[in-house]
């Protein structure tokens, strides 16, 4: 067989499609407009929620490590009695105290050395007063060293004034809290952390993270500073770190508890209504693009079935005159494929273009992006979606019998 029919079959097919949709121009156009609306519809929406997700999970991760490795909880450990005695007991949980995680250098070392973790950073926490003049608050002492921390909370980026420096006497204080005792740049602050365990430090600082609870209790300190405040000295109570992947997290805390006989807390486990929301707002996207395709299938469906009605007289002679069944099935699929494609890529346009709209006139909370390959997988889908809403129709007209199609009228 010689490759010049092939490519005359081939072009024929082509030219009998294109000339089935311009010949209807009206249902082509209303099944194109509500492909193009479908297709812009999917990539608007998914879009906007995508974006809303990425933004929701920045604003989360930007005030909070990924995984946080604690010391294990204390509990009561029971004399074992003789056998046979019967005990009637009361237990109480045993309160937790502040401590300091054993070896933890050799923990920092080890999760170094980890290669799904990008960040690593020993940090000692607890609580103290805040004193300035006659005002008081109930604050937070973070030691760390900020070189390490600041890979796994960017404090810089989130200063009000000042300049993110601890140690030396200098100290980093939330928005809220410089507001509740009056302070500014280059103020002192005292600080106690019980027993008489007191310090006086300059505010070099002053950040906002967006949450008000931290902004109102959180103190930056140097390592040192802290842990002689807290009288954990040489200690750490928790080491924070950071993952390539952050819906990994909770796998990897598991990993790291299985690793250094430690507790692993990830962000997962600690917003638990936020992931539940997220996973929501996913099935919400899948669903909305799963009723969109529908119905673009059937629109798409039902237009070729009525061309296969119509366009019964015109196949019965291309089939009297040695088309094969093949060719006119795929000179329906062709069709099909083609409104899927034409739609799908002038809808994506459309959905890229109230992308930019709603960036430039919209409220201004985030900024969405489109992801470079949503437009081409929104395309493809509807494409394929075509060629099967157009499978039966074709079908059909692939079994039509000629001398019975040319008498149709």
């Amino acid at each position: 067989m010689s490759i010049r029919p092939l490519l005359s079959s081939a072009w024929t097919e082509w030219l009998i499609a294109l000339r089935f949709l311009l010949d209807n121009r009206m249902q082509t156009l209303l099944i194109l407009f509500g492909i193009t609306v479908g297709s812009a519809v999917i990539v608007f929406i998914t879009a906007i929620i995508t974006g809303l997700q990425s933004n929701v999970v920045d604003r989360t991760l930007g005030t909070q490590a990924h995984i946080r490795v604690l010391p294990l909880d204390e509990f009561n450990r029971l004399a074992p009695l003789p056998a046979g005695t019967l005990s009637l007991l009361r237990e109480s949980p045993r309160a937790q105290r502040l401590r300091s995680i054993s070896n933890w250098q050799d923990v920092v070392t080890l999760l170094d050395q980890h290669p799904r973790l990008t960040a690593v950073s020993p940090v000692v926490s607890g609580p103290a007063l805040a004193l300035s003049g006659v005002a008081r608050a109930s604050v937070a002492l973070i030691g760390m060293d900020p070189l390490r921390y600041e890979r796994i909370i960017p404090i810089s980026e989130d200063l009000l004034a000042g300049r993110f420096r601890v140690g030396a006497g200098h100290a980093v204080i939330g928005s809220e809290l410089a507001r509740d005792l009056g302070l500014n740049t280059g103020d002192k602050l005292r600080l106690d952390g019980g027993e008489g365990r007191e310090a006086v430090v300059d505010v070099a600082g002053i950040f906002e993270l967006g949450v008000r609870e931290l902004d109102a209790r959180y103190v930056y300190l140097d390592l040192k500073q802290a842990q002689t405040l807290l009288a954990l000295p040489g200690g750490v109570t928790v080491i924070d770190t950071r993952v390539d992947e952050i819906f990994a997290a909770d796998e990897l805390a598991r990993r790291i508890e299985r690793l250094t006989g430690l507790r692993g807390e990830s962000w997962m486990e600690t917003n638990g209504q936020l992931l539940n929301a997220l996973r929501s707002q996913s099935m919400t996207t899948q669903m909305i693009r799963l009723f969109v395709g529908i119905s673009v299938a059937f629109g798409i469906a039902s237009v070729l079935a009525v061309s296969v009605v119509q366009r019964t007289r015109e196949i019965g002679i291309l089939r009297a005159m040695g088309s094969p069944r093949g060719q006119i099935l795929r000179v329906f699929l062709l069709q099909g494929g083609l409104l899927g494609l034409l739609g799908s890529g002038i809808g994506g346009a459309v959905g890229w273009l109230l992308v930019q709209v709603f960036n430039i006139f919209g409220p201004g909370l985030f900024q969405v992006t489109v992801e470079p390959g949503l437009i081409p997988a929104a395309m493809l889908i509807a494409c394929l979606a075509g060629v099967l809403a157009a499978a039966v129709p074709a079908r059909r007209a692939a079994h039509y019998d000629p001398a019975v199609a040319i008498r149709y009228v």
